[in-house]
């Protein structure tokens, strides 16, 4: 069993009143009015304003509770900006002193550049490893290096119809982003079409990734964020809910990542997938890493996980079952819920 090690309470404290200002930060910048629009019973929040004699939208996101209060109390959060961003400043520093985990430099300026152009605002949620590095703030765990022993790509995956509903697009377009960090499409087997860029000078990759709900796994386009994403199975009940996150640069960028049990189980499904034994191995660790944190702070997300994930049916199970059979510990822990 991992051992589990925790940050103090001061620095947990710190990334969620980092988080809470970076979330605050997205509603000071509203430029209109809000205005919820309902599509298949769910609520979208946009920012409707004019530009001359037209009206534009520009999408915030899914109505919640959280957001609803935030967007009634916009005027007041506009008016601490200034106040806020120095507060950030602070917060970072403390985190540092705690031993946070922070992000290189190329990951970190390429991360804020995505979410300055919309890319998280607009359905993109970093999965993989780097998801995996962020639950150090999420659920106040303390990382040691064999942890995050990792490759330096960077996954970003979103719903195909999503990206289509919103009707919204990232900007300045994602494919100038990555020219201007120097990345270039790599070649696929889909004619003209790329899901996967690499950046010329240090080797970093970018991979686009999206829900498979046919028998193939193609290509797919992300609408909203103007790329073209593999479909990969099993992927859908990665995304389901995802959760915001602070990635720890300069004074942070908030993203968005899977819930943390969502995670842990989906490792155990993906880990029986993989053709490298080193990958696989490396999926059954970050999913003995959160079961064993999980099962202690919250079982019952777990357990509801590890329920909706058996729910999906018997290939489902099979993989579970594959993957379990060589972590029984991590079985026990997730039978005994």
């Amino acid at each position: 069993m991992p051992l589990i090690d925790r940050h103090s309470a001061t620095a947990h404290a710190a990334w969620h009143d980092l988080l809470r200002s970076l979330l605050d930060e997205e509603i000071s910048e509203l430029r209109g009015t809000p205005t919820k629009v309902t599509r298949g019973g769910r609520g979208y929040w946009y920012d409707s304003y004019r530009v001359g004699t037209q009206v534009k939208k520009r999408y915030i996101g899914e109505d919640t509770p959280a957001l609803a209060a935030r967007l009634s109390n916009a005027a007041a959060i506009k008016s601490a900006t200034a106040e806020r961003a120095g507060n950030r400043t602070r917060l970072i520093r403390i985190l540092r002193a705690e031993g946070f985990m922070g992000v290189d430099a190329a990951t970190g300026s390429l991360m804020s550049a995505m979410a300055q152009a919309g890319v998280f605002r607009l359905g993109g949620t970093v999965v993989g490893t780097h998801a995996f590095r962020l639950y150090e703030g999420v659920l106040g765990l303390k990382y040691r290096f064999d942890d995050m022993a990792q490759t330096g790509d960077i996954d970003i995956a979103s719903f195909e119809r999503l990206s289509l509903a919103l009707e919204d697009t990232v900007s300045p377009p994602l494919t100038q982003v990555l020219s201007d960090f120097a990345f270039d499409p790599l070649p696929s087997l889909h004619n003209k079409s790329t899901w996967r860029w690499r950046q010329t000078r240090n080797d970093l990759l970018v991979e686009f990734l999206t829900p498979s709900f046919d028998a193939e796994e193609g290509l797919r386009p992300l609408a909203a964020l103007g790329v073209d994403a593999q479909a990969l199975h099993h992927l859908n009940y990665l995304l389901r809910d995802p959760i915001p996150a602070v990635v720890p640069y300069r004074s942070g960028v908030l993203v968005q990542i899977p819930p943390p049990d969502r995670f842990a189980i989906h490792k155990l499904i993906v880990a029986s997938r993989r053709k490298g034994r080193l990958q696989a191995r490396k999926d059954r660790a970050q999913a003995a890493f959160l079961i064993t944190a999980l099962a202690e702070d919250r079982p019952d997300e777990l357990k509801d996980a590890y329920v909706a994930a058996r729910a999906e049916g018997p290939k489902w199970r099979d993989r579970l079952d594959e993957t379990l059979h060589q972590m029984p510990t991590e079985k026990r822990l997730l039978d005994g819920l």
